[in-house]
């Protein structure tokens, strides 16, 4: 049996290789194709045991296909914002059909996505992209580890975007030395600066919001004098009718009586008068000697009473001084809106009145602020540094839903010079019609806009299985799952052992060129070898027959 059965060894080695060819030559033919993973040959023997040592039996070969599906292709950049390709382990979600609710899952290295005409996403290979829908909120589905939460990737706007402002802000310096209007301030007030900036409503439509700023005297308790007194210099009891032993007390809320004598100049005066604090040591009054010369003293915190008493027996000190007859109460008046928390102890000299106004002059809010000695603004920042005023509830009067503005004042300052707009933003557009569509690292998938918006539709999920290499090949460089390669997993890109996202790049075909040569040499020498091993078995088979 040994000269017949190295016949069939060489046929089958003859088989074996000739399945070896074959994958070289489709490995070969698909050298450009996207994604394509090549396909080696590997061999074993067929072993024919016998029961003697001193016979043989020949066995067989056979080959076996062994996937390279795990192993990375190149990365070539492409002009598309559609094509994607994934660096590292993973394969995209994609089905044959997006009309068959049955049609299954299979798995593709192959990214070079485009549009159809429906506005789906399709590789060349007809399969159509699969991947998380992204809501208003920006969320993904709660079910992301369930292959039925996918959806084929649709990136048609027929109707084009809108963007309703949602945020604003302004970045401005308010005049230091603007002429303080007497508080409260009437509501509707002449402002003394206002500035627009344009919005945008629910539907598109474009709206100049104009913030008005009014400068106001602090909401406390004043008491002001009607004596000119910049005439005083040097000790005030120098200057007829002082004395050096005219005294008077200032009381402001709980803090207090504080004895004020007029043995010193008038900055000491100031300066005996401006030292009251509370038990943290924050001010709780400020005078001074205004414009006009008139000494002016303020309670700095809103609800304290502000009251001056003699302390003399002849009442010359208030009097002296024109801030009226002793004892002189000046009441708190009611505490003003405020617009936003303070910071710190309030200054004085820094109280603006502001409101915002739709364009019929509708007062959507209005108040207070404050900004401290150095020109900043006296208010509480949230967690992210801003400072934001609520506009709730606008209604621009054209059938647009009502909206919630988020209004930043961080940027406002107080000092000295002119009124100055620095930088106005707002994060609305006007109608936009969709201009193009790109799939970042992360695998977002967003479409951009004619208004310079953008929006992320969709988020990519990766599918990772144990045994990549077990997966069943299908026609369109497609693979299914199987047994030998476990169950996928749905991964973000980036995350656990998924692959990050490459946009506007695809992968080539992981086919060396020259391995293949070499492979189809040896594979064309042994398939020749066997030839010889048939021909010479055919003539040792002759001369047997010869025999006689």
């Amino acid at each position: 049996m040994s000269v017949f059965g190295s016949l069939f060894t060489a046929v089958s080695g003859m088989q074996a290789q000739s399945d070896s060819i074959s994958m070289i030559s489709n490995n070969i033919a698909n050298v450009s194709t996207v994604g394509f993973k090549r396909t080696d040959a590997a061999f074993s023997s067929l072993v024919t045991s016998t029961d003697r040592s001193t016979s043989y039996s020949s066995g067989s070969a056979r080959s076996i296909q062994k996937a390279r599906i795990d192993q990375q292709g190149i990365l070539q950049q492409s002009s598309s914002g559609t094509d994607i390709a994934i660096s590292g382990n993973g394969f995209f979600i994609v089905k044959a059909s997006v009309t068959e609710d049955l049609s299954e899952p299979l798995y593709t290295r192959a990214g070079s996505f485009s549009e159809d005409s429906s506005g789906v996403l399709r590789n060349a290979a007809g399969f159509y992209l699969q991947g998380w829908p992204i809501d208003q909120d920006g969320n993904l589905p709660a079910s992301q580890a369930d292959i039925s939460s996918l959806l084929p990737v649709d990136v048609a706007f027929l109707g084009g975007l809108t963007q309703p402002t949602t945020s604003s802000g302004l970045s401005m310096n308010l005049e230091q030395g603007e002429t303080q209007s007497p508080y409260p301030i009437v509501s509707g007030f002449s402002a003394d600066f206002a500035r627009g900036i344009k919005v945008y409503d629910s539907l598109g439509a474009g709206h100049d919001l104009t913030i008005n700023f009014k400068k106001m005297e602090t909401p406390t308790a004043i008491a002001t004098g009607i004596i000119d007194l910049s005439n005083v210099t040097g000790l005030i009891s120098d200057t007829p009718p002082f004395l050096a032993t005219d005294q008077f007390s200032v009381t402001v809320g709980a803090i207090g009586p504080t004895v004020i004598t007029l043995d010193g100049t008038i900055a000491d005066m100031l300066e005996d008068i401006n030292a009251m604090v509370d038990g943290s040591l924050n001010p709780v009054v400020y005078a001074q000697i205004d414009d006009n010369g008139f000494l002016s003293i303020k309670a700095t915190n809103t609800g304290d009473n502000l009251t001056l008493t003699d302390v003399t027996n002849t009442p010359l000190a208030i009097a002296s001084l024109g801030m009226g007859a002793s004892p002189v109460i000046e009441a708190a008046p009611a505490a003003p809106i405020m617009l936003t928390p303070l910071a710190s102890t309030p200054n004085t000299e820094g109280w603006w009145t502001i409101d915002f106004r739709t364009p019929t002059g509708a007062i959507v809010n209005a108040g207070a602020i404050n900004f401290t000695g150095d020109g900043k603004l006296n208010a509480v920042e949230d967690l992210t540094n801003k400072i934001p005023i609520d506009l709730d509830n606008i209604d621009w009067g054209n059938g647009s839903n009502p909206q919630d503005i988020a209004f930043d004042i961080s940027g406002f300052t107080q000092f000295s010079g002119e009124y100055n707009v620095i930088s106005s933003t707002q994060n609305g557009a006007e109608l936009g019609l969709r201009t193009g569509v790109s799939i970042d690292e992360d695998g977002f998938v967003i479409a951009q806009f004619s208004n310079g918006q953008s929006s992320r539709i969709f988020k990519l999920a990766i599918a990772t299985f144990a045994n990549a290499n077990g997966l069943n090949e299908l026609t369109g460089n497609v693979f299914r799952e199987s047994d030998s390669s476990g169950s996928f997993n749905l991964r973000e890109a980036g995350n656990g052992s998924a692959g990050k996202i490459a946009s506007g790049a695809l992968e080539s075909s992981n086919v060396d060129l020259a391995d293949e040569f070499s492979r189809m040499i040896v594979t064309q020498r042994a398939y020749s070898a066997n030839t010889k091993v048939i021909s010479t078995a055919d003539q040792m088979t002759q001369e047997l027959l010869q025999l006689r």
